[in-house]
């Protein structure tokens, strides 16, 4: 028998259990895979909650990286022993070993090791679609990144500095703000102590800016509305501190005929072609070295209660690893 991390009901990170599961044969297009190690995301929290229903009892878990150990009938591009990574698949990441479609796995280059695997992919594919998708950042544009100390905010911001543009960063704390400007900022507002849309207003000179991306949600959205630059973008994938309340179109009249999305990598990746094609320039910058994954906590899978209660309490900061 194999183990995995399982919940029964929502709610605290105490409701996450160390339950037996039984892992068959993978059927048709199925491979069977041995985890190394997880990638623990601010999605689990909002699964495990209940935020974002699922079907009880339940596995948790969207990235991971791993070797596989079978394959079902009609795979042909997987084989035993092959370094795999996903982060756009069914959940279930949170366990020793998973069936999982084939379609969803992605080979994992010699240059990238299992446990930055698992800390880049769900983050770095997030990040991928969101600059050179949802909104196409290019050289000379300055951006808003909130909660630009996380694991989404450490990738995108790096990214984003590669592709020449500015980007200005909101953290909790100094030394997230230094965390930051380590990683792509040129600026960083602490905004527990600073009003962000005046600082933005201070570092553009008025003009604000392109895009903000937030993920944080209910404190952070309106106000972002106001840091935007005329037709400029809000693009909105996460909810850190609560669902946005709803919004009046006419504010993005009255604010400079602005434009906001909510969209999921779920959406994005949801063609085998698509994810392929995201996959394949994250890790052209990973192996580039112009976007560094740092791996910043490590917890046993075991202990996965514990690394979401760090995690809700912010005392995490990048991408943390939950290894088998």
């Amino acid at each position: 028998m194999t183990h995995a991390i399982r919940f029964h009901k929502t709610g605290g990170p105490e409701v996450l259990v160390w339950d037996e599961v039984k892992v068959g044969k993978p059927g048709s297009g199925e491979a069977r895979i041995r985890h190394t190690a997880v990638g623990l995301n601010f999605l689990d929290i909002y699964q495990r909650s209940g935020l974002y229903p699922l079907q009880l009892p339940s596995g948790l878990g969207s990235e991971a990286a791993g070797v596989v150990e079978e394959v079902g009938p009609g795979v042909t591009d997987l084989k035993p022993g092959d370094r795999v990574a996903y982060g756009a698949a069914p959940i279930g990441a949170y366990s020793e070993e998973r069936l999982i479609p084939a379609e969803r796995l992605l080979k994992l280059p010699d240059g990238i090791d299992d446990k930055t695997a698992a800390a880049m992919m769900l983050k770095g594919l997030t990040a991928q679609y969101l600059i050179r998708q949802t909104y196409r950042v290019k050289a000379g544009d300055t951006i808003l990144l909130h909660a630009a100390a996380g694991g989404v905010g450490l990738i995108l911001s790096q990214w984003a500095k590669h592709l020449g543009a500015t980007v200005i960063g909101t953290v909790g704390n100094d030394e997230k703000a230094a965390l930051a400007k380590a990683h792509g900022c040129a600026h960083t507002i602490v905004y527990s102590r600073e009003d962000f849309v005046k600082r933005v207003e201070e570092i553009t000179q008025g003009k604000k800016v392109s895009v903000v991306y937030d993920s944080v949600g209910k404190d952070t959205f309106l106000k972002s509305l106001d840091c935007l630059a005329p037709l400029g973008v809000a693009a909105l994938f996460g909810q850190s501190s609560g669902s946005v309340e709803p919004l009046n179109l006419g504010l993005l009249a009255q604010k400079g005929s602005l434009f906001v999305t909510r969209p999921t990598l779920n959406t994005y990746a949801a063609k085998r072609e698509n994810l392929v094609a995201m996959a394949k320039e994250l890790f052209e910058v990973v192996l580039s070295g112009a976007v560094k994954i740092g791996v910043r906590q490590t917890y046993p899978l075991k202990d996965a209660a514990r690394a979401h209660a760090d995690l809700a309490a912010r005392k995490t900061t990048g991408s943390t690893v939950l290894l088998i």
